[in-house]
C-alpha cells in the first residue's frame, strides 16, 4: 500500500512556493492575498515605469524586460545586479527601471513568477524556524525534470532537505532545453559533487521508441561534450526507417506531411491524434494550418498564444485579481473602463496622483472619489464602479468560485465589451473551465484559484480529441506520439540563428533536436524547405547542420561545407539525394515515385485507389 498520502505535496516548484508564501505571508514580508503577475502584467508595469522615468524607446522596453528577468533568475537585488554588470552599456538606466518596477510590485501587493521563487528562498534562508519546520516536515523530497532547475530553485531544494537529507532527483541532462530561461545543466552534471554520498542510476532502456528512432537520437546527442553520457536501447524491433524529405518550399513541406498523415489514417490504422508536427519556432505553423484546412485534416496549435493570455480572458481575470487583492493597481487600470464607462486617461492620472501623494492604492482613490479634483459626472462614474467592486469583494468571501465568476460577468456587464462571436465563445469556454475547477476543488478560495490559473500551461488544453498536434518542440517535452514530423530543419531555424558554431547555445539546440526525435514512438519524418517565406521575406535556405550529423543514418549522400555558423557551399550543389528525385515539387502539385498521388491546390485525390 502507499500509506497515508493525504498530506503529501505534489506540485510544480512555483506552486509549492505559492503555497509556502500564502502560509507565511508575514514572515516573508508580504501582505495576504497577493497577486501573481504573468509576463503580460510584468510588461505592462515595465511600460509604466519607462513612462514615469521619461524613457520612450521600444528597445529600452525589450532590454529592461531582459535585465529584470536575468537579475531575478540570478537572485540579485538591483544594487547587486548593478555591481555584477557594471560594465554593461546603460546598466544604470536598466537598474533604475528595475528599482521602479519593484516599487510598483510592492504598491500593488503583487509578485511576478520569479518573485515566487526569490521570496520563498529568502524566507527559507532568513527564518530558521520556518526552514527547520518545513525541512523536518518533508522527510523525503523527489524532484522530477531536475535538469530544468535554475540556481534559485536548486537553492530552495537544498534548503528543504536540510534536516533529513533525503533527496531523490530524476532528470536527463540530454533533455536540458531551458537555458534561455535560467535552467542550469550544471545542477545535474555536478549533482554528485554537491551530494558526495548520492547514488547515480542510469536508466538507458527506452520503452517508447523503436530501435531505428533511438539510433537517430543516440547519433545526434553524441556530438555534445557537456553530458554524462548514455546510450538508449530498446527490446523493440527497429521498425520503420526515419524518412528525410527536402521540399521545394514550405507549402510543399506541409503537403508532404498532409499526404503521409492521410495515407496512414486511411490505410495504416492511425488516428489524427497519433501525429505531431514539431518545429523550433511557432512562426512555421502557417503553411501547415493552410494545407491542413484545405484537406480537412483537424489540428490544434500549441506553443502560441495561450487561452489565458487572450484579451477577454485577461479582462475577467483582472476583475477577479482586483476583487481578491484591491491593492492590485495594474488590474484596476486594465478594467476600470471595460466595458466602457466613460472613465478616461485624465481621470486615471488624477487618481494616480492622489494615491501617490497619500500613499494609498488606486482602489482607495476610487473609494475617495469625492476628494478628487474631478467634475461631478466623473465622480459619479467612479462611485458606481467602486460600489460594484465593493459589493463583489463582499460576495467573494462566501460564494463558490464558478458561481462568483458568473456574478462578476453579470454585475459588470462585461459581455457587452465584446462583439466578436469568437471572443464571446472564449468567455463561455472560460466559464466551463471554472466549472471544471470548482467541481474538483469545491471549497477553494478565490485567491487560490487565481494562483492555479496564473501557473497554467497551454498544454493543459490537450485532450483526447482526434486532431493533429502542431507545436513548438519546447511545448511537447514529456509527451509522445506514434508519428512525428520535425519540420524546418534549416540553418538559422534549427539550430537557431542565435546559436554560435560551438558552445552552450549549440549544445542546447542539439538537445532540443534530441527531445524532438524521442517524442516519436513508431514513425519519424525530418523535413525542410529549400526556400521559405519567413518574416515577410522569401529566401533560399541552407540545410540544418543536424542533418549532416545524421546523414549516414538517413542515407543523405551530399553534405554541405561549414564555415562558422553558416554553410559556405555544397558538395555537388544540392544537399541530399531527394527521395522522389525526378518528380516535380512546386507550388501547384507534386506526384509520388509510383504515380499514385496527385495534389492540386484545389483537390486531394488518390488516382489509382479511387478515394
Amino acid at each position: 500500500t502507499c500509506g497515508d498520502t493525504e498530506d503529501m505535496w505534489i506540485c510544480t516548484i512555483h506552486s509549492m512556493c505559492v503555497r509556502i508564501l500564502r502560509r507565511y505571508t508575514s514572515e516573508a514580508g508580504i501582505k495576504p492575498d497577493f497577486s501573481i503577475y504573468s509576463e503580460t502584467e510584468r510588461k505592462n508595469i515595465i511600460k509604466k515605469c519607462l513612462k514615469e522615468l521619461d524613457y520612450d524607446d521600444e528597445k529600452m522596453l525589450k532590454n529592461c524586460k531582459y535585465h529584470i528577468g536575468n537579475a531575478k533568475m540570478l537572485g540579485l537585488e538591483p544594487d547587486q545586479y548593478a555591481r555584477r554588470y557594471a560594465d554593461e552599456n546603460k546598466i544604470d538606466d536598466y537598474v533604475r527601471v528595475y528599482r521602479q518596477y519593484e516599487e510598483h510590485l510592492k504598491e500593488n501587493n503583487a509578485l511576478d513568477f520569479d518573485d515566487l521563487l526569490l521570496y520563498a528562498r529568502r524566507l527559507l534562508l532568513r527564518d530558521e524556524e520556518v526552514r527547520t519546520y518545513l525541512s523536518d516536515r518533508f522527510k523525503y523530497v523527489l524532484v522530477d525534470e531536475f535538469q530544468d532547475t535554475n540556481a534559485v530553485q536548486y537553492d530552495i531544494i537544498k534548503l528543504l532537505t536540510k534536516v533529513h537529507g533525503n533527496l531523490f532527483c530524476v532528470g536527463d541532462d540530454d533533455q536540458s532545453i531551458y537555458g534561455w530561461r535560467g535552467a542550469e545543466i550544471e545542477n545535474i552534471l555536478q549533482f554528485d559533487k554537491d551530494f558526495p554520498d548520492a547514488k547515480v542510476y542510469k536508466l538507458e532502456q527506452n520503452y517508447r521508441s523503436t530501435g531505428s528512432i533511438l539510433n537517430l537520437a543516440n547519433e545526434i546527442i553524441k556530438n555534445n561534450s557537456g553530458r554524462r553520457g548514455k546510450t538508449l536501447w530498446t527490446e523493440e524491433a527497429d521498425g520503420a526507417k526515419p524518412q528525410y524529405f527536402a521540399a521545394e518550399d514550405e507549402l510543399s513541406e506541409a503537403l508532404y506531411a498532409a499526404r503521409n498523415i492521410s495515407d496512414l489514417v486511411m490505410t495504416g490504422g492511425y488516428k489524427f491524434s497519433d501525429f505531431a508536427i514539431l518545429m523550433r519556432i511557432n512562426a512555421l505553423t502557417r503553411s501547415f494550418e493552410q494545407e491542413f484546412n484545405k484537406y480537412n485534416i483537424p489540428y490544434k496549435v500549441f506553443g502560441g498564444l495561450k487561452f489565458f493570455e487572450r484579451k477577454e480572458i485577461k479582462d475577467i481575470l483582472a476583475y477577479l485579481r482586483l476583487i481578491a487583492n484591491p491593492y492590485d493597481g495594474e488590474a484596476l487600470t486594465r478594467i476600470i473602463n471595460v466595458p466602457k464607462r466613460g472613465i478616461g486617461g485624465r481621470t486615471i492620472e488624477v487618481m494616480e496622483e492622489y494615491a501617490s501623494q497619500n500613499s494609498l492604492s488606486l482602489y482607495d482613490a476610487v473609494l475617495d472619489c469625492d476628494q478628487l479634483p474631478l467634475n461631478s459626472g466623473a465622480k459619479t462614474k467612479l462611485r458606481d464602479f467602486g460600489n460594484t467592486i465593493k459589493g463583489l469583494v463582499i460576495s467573494s468571501l462566501d460564494t463558490p468560485v464558478n458561481t462568483f465568476v458568473r456574478e462578476v460577468l453579470d454585475k459588470t456587464d462585461l459581455r457587452s465589451a465584446y462583439e466578436d462571436e469568437n471572443d464571446l465563445a472564449n468567455v463561455d469556454e472560460y466559464i466551463a473551465s471554472v466549472d471544471d475547477f470548482s467541481r474538483l476543488n469545491p471549497d477553494t478560495a478565490l485567491s487560490e484559484y487565481l494562483s492555479q490559473v496564473t501557473l497554467y500551461s497551454d498544454t493543459d488544453d490537450m485532450d483526447d480529441s482526434n486532431y493533429v498536434t502542431l507545436a513548438t518542440i519546447h511545448s511537447v517535452k514529456g509527451l509522445e506520439f506514434r508519428a512525428v514530423f520535425i519540420a524546418g530543419l534549416e540553418d538559422g531555424i534549427m539550430p537557431s540563428s542565435r546559436a554560435e558554431s560551438e558552445g552552450r547555445e549549440l549544445e542546447e539546440e542539439r538537445r532540443l533536436m534530441y527531445v524532438a526525435i524521442t517524442r516519436a514512438k513508431e514513425r519519424l519524418y525530418l523535413t525542410r524547405a529549400k526556400e521559405r517565406n519567413l518574416y515577410g521575406r522569401r529566401e533560399r535556405t541552407v540545410p540544418s547542420r543536424f542533418l549532416k550529423e545524421l546523414s549516414a543514418l538517413l542515407g543523405i549522400k551530399d553534405t554541405p561545407v561549414y564555415a562558422g555558423n553558416r554553410y559556405s557551399g555544397y558538395g555537388r550543389g544540392e544537399y541530399g539525394k531527394e527521395r522522389y528525385s525526378g518528380d516535380f515539387y512546386g507550388n501547384s502539385r507534386y506526384g509520388s515515385a509510383d504515380g499514385r498521388y496527385s495534389y492540386g491546390r484545389g483537390d486531394f485525390s488518390r488516382e489509382k485507389q479511387g478515394v
